[in-house]
């Protein structure tokens, strides 16, 4: 078993993946890991849909696509280093839609309260994504395409009761990232009251 520490201390955000299928028992692997996660009240109000048709992810990396040039891009542009720009841009027009495998994620707000479903999706991403790399596989969290959330129910069918709150790429990646550049902790904490800090 891999080490937890050693996949968190390793997630970065893929969006660039091999021309390799992901099989079907991974996939249950990291969904399974996925629904461990807590939620609110414990109504666990996770919706998955697993979308390997090519016409689906095409549809889907559209939406990605067209977010991120209506007002992503000039958003970022000058919020985001000139690398990691270009790599979203990569990733946000084309090497998302790539991956082999899209899971959209979604809040059954029939079975959840709509102020909580945050709360309660996000753990569960992060356990799918932690799960994902634990086995070798790249994912990344994209939001992006829930500005278009009626178009991304359409896509997968989810009925008007589900709310679309995520798209994970997943597939193997098309090349090792290097770790994640990341401040120590101890920057960002106190003692009781902030401003009393760690060390």
């Amino acid at each position: 078993m891999t080490d937890l520490f050693d996949v968190i201390h390793a997630q970065r955000a893929h969006r660039a993946f091999a021309d390799r299928p992901v099989a079907d028992a991974d996939l249950a692997r990291i969904l399974d890991a996925a629904v461990y996660a807590p939620s609110a009240e414990n109504k666990q109000p996770w919706e998955f849909v697993v979308v390997r048709d090519p016409a689906g992810r095409a549809a889907i990396g559209a939406l990605i696509e067209r977010a991120w040039n209506s007002a992503g891009k000039a958003f970022s542009h000058t919020r985001l280093s000139p690398a990691l720009l270009t790599d979203v841009d990569a990733g946000a027009t084309g090497g998302i839609a790539a991956a082999p495998v899209h899971i959209v994620v979604g809040a059954d707000t029939e079975r959840g309260l709509r102020q909580t479903v945050a709360e309660s999706i996000f753990p569960a991403v992060q356990n799918l994504m932690l799960a994902a790399g634990a086995i070798g596989l790249g994912t990344a969290l994209t939001t992006i395409a829930v500005g278009y959330a009626d178009e991304l129910r359409a896509i997968v069918g989810f009925p008007e009761t589900v709310r679309p709150m995520a798209v994970i790429p997943v597939g193997y990646p098309a090349r090792p990232l290097g770790p994640p550049a990341r401040e120590p902790f101890a920057h960002h904490t106190h003692r009781d009251r902030y401003g009393d800090r760690w060390a």
